[in-house]
């Protein structure tokens, strides 16, 4: 099961707001607990997306999700070529046997 996501400009607010308290002389553990997240959440969090604003965290986030499509689309097209030059070799047969591997 998936945890709740939260969204880019919550997730600067909160490293923010325990930024101040820590600034203020309170514990990054209190300060965490207080903000209600936990530490490895902010741990994790401070190290993705540490300086960054708003904004450049929403950037971020928008190309990873390009980045995974088009590396979908990548593998996808690399599949597609493997089967058409497997099929231009004539290694190829149909499962009702109307065509048959000519190596064979």
């Amino acid at each position: 099961m998936g945890g709740k996501r939260e969204k880019p400009e919550d997730i600067v607010l909160k490293l923010r707001q325990i930024e101040v308290l820590h600034g203020q002389g309170m514990p990054v553990a209190d300060a965490v607990r207080q903000v209600g997240i936990t530490q490895q959440s902010y741990y994790r969090w401070r190290r993705q997306c540490g300086g960054m604003n708003r904004s450049q965290l929403k950037r971020l986030e928008e190309l990873e999700k390009e980045n995974q499509r088009l590396r979908q689309a990548v593998s996808d097209l690399t599949l597609d070529k493997l089967i058409l030059a497997e099929a231009a070799r004539g290694n190829f047969f149909s499962i009702r046997g109307s065509w048959v591997n000519s190596a064979v």
